[in-house]
């Protein structure tokens, strides 16, 4: 076995034609052995950077170090990368087995050696007793498995996943999720995985960079990004979060709208401080008693979401929200509203590490 190698982006940019950038200036820093999240909308250049780290691009500005070794004239083949693109790219007219041996067989590796890395990675993936299976008999998540075992056979120091749970559906894409994570921190490699899904982002990583436009608008730890999103976006991204614009009114604590209050986290000393409203953040009251602090709440949508009501609607004197509510409510009506008791919002911007959020490297 490689041993896992670090993956430092310095500056990088990179335009499929001048002038017209797909990334730029990013700068991350990827420990070896972390597993780390390329995160954003589609076409936010999530997939170019994992083109950059396996050789299939080069950088237009900046530069990409693997171990602290320049890649800029290092060809793709000597990179020691695996990857695992989004259609898994098996080869259809051979069995399990032989997928898993197809990069020791380029690499002219010795029978017995062959014979028992890719014991290891069947057992490593679960996957030992489908050996002899012709991938066209496979199911979505153990055609996914044995494209990460061919991949990790050839003892990548970094192993790329572009998407690798976007071909399932959603509750096969729960399960798989959590098999890939235990798989991958098994393994032991670096890995940079792509996706759009936060969900994915949060349950995975390590740590998550989150991209816009081609740029990290932040680079830290899921419970960073959730508590402490560094701006708007951010927080919308991450949990469909509401940006509200909140009074300090005392030592950690904020006036969200007339009569509502709530507690947050404060780091700096400003009067006014942006506040990120998740669904699961406040609660509509049956009534309000004299003693009661409440703001008002006019519900204009009501969905059903299985265990709970999803409610859309105005906090009066701050703006649109979103919130959960254990049963319907009339449209148009207006109900008091509490932020739930004990339960710290986010602030947006406000933590001590987001002044790094252009400094991606830093792990804020």
């Amino acid at each position: 076995m490689t041993s896992p190698a670090s993956v430092v982006f310095d500056h990088i940019a990179y335009a499929y034609t001048p002038g017209r950038w797909v990334v730029q200036d990013i700068c991350l820093e990827v420990q070896p052995g972390e597993i780390v999240v390329l995160v954003g909308p589609s076409g936010c250049g999530k997939s170019t950077l994992l083109r950059l780290v396996a050789g299939l691009l080069i950088p237009t500005q900046g530069r990409l170090l693997l171990d602290g070794i320049n890649t800029s004239t290092l060809a793709p083949e000597k990179r020691l990368v695996g990857w695992v693109p989004q259609s898994y790219a098996l080869f259809e007219h051979l069995n399990v087995r032989d997928n898993v041996a197809f990069g020791l067989r380029m690499r002219r590796v010795a029978k017995e050696a062959m014979s028992r890395r890719i014991s290891e990675m069947l057992e490593l993936c679960r996957i030992a007793e489908l050996a002899d299976r012709p991938v066209t008999q496979l199911s979505g998540g153990q055609r996914q498995r044995v494209a990460i075992a061919r991949a990790l056979a050839v003892s990548p120091r970094v192993l790329l996943l572009d998407e690798p749970l976007a071909a399932l559906d959603p509750q096969l894409r729960a399960a798989i999720r959590a098999d890939l994570q235990v798989l991958l921190r098994a393994s032991g490699v670096t890995t940079l995985f792509v996706t759009h899904d936060q969900e994915e982002a949060l349950a995975i990583a390590d740590r998550v960079a989150v991209l816009q436009a081609g740029q990290v608008e932040q680079f830290g730890t899921p419970q960073q990004i959730w508590q402490s999103p560094a701006n708007s976006f951010v927080a919308q991204f991450f949990g469909g979060a509401t940006v509200l614009t909140a009074r300090r009114i005392g030592p950690g604590r904020v006036r969200l709208a007339p009569g509502l209050e709530a507690d947050v986290p404060l780091h700096c000393d400003d009067q006014v401080v942006q506040v990120a409203v998740r669904s699961g953040d406040l609660e509509l009251l049956p009534e309000v008693s004299p003693s009661t602090e409440a703001g008002q709440f006019i519900p204009m949508t009501v969905e059903f979401a299985g265990d709970a009501f999803r409610i859309t609607g105005e906090l009066i004197g701050a703006g649109r929200v979103t919130l959960l509510h254990n049963r319907p409510v009339i449209p148009g009506q207006r109900y008091p509203v509490r932020a739930k008791p004990g339960h710290i919002l986010s602030t947006v911007g406000q933590c001590p590490y987001c002044n790094q959020a252009r400094d991606p490297s830093q792990s804020g």
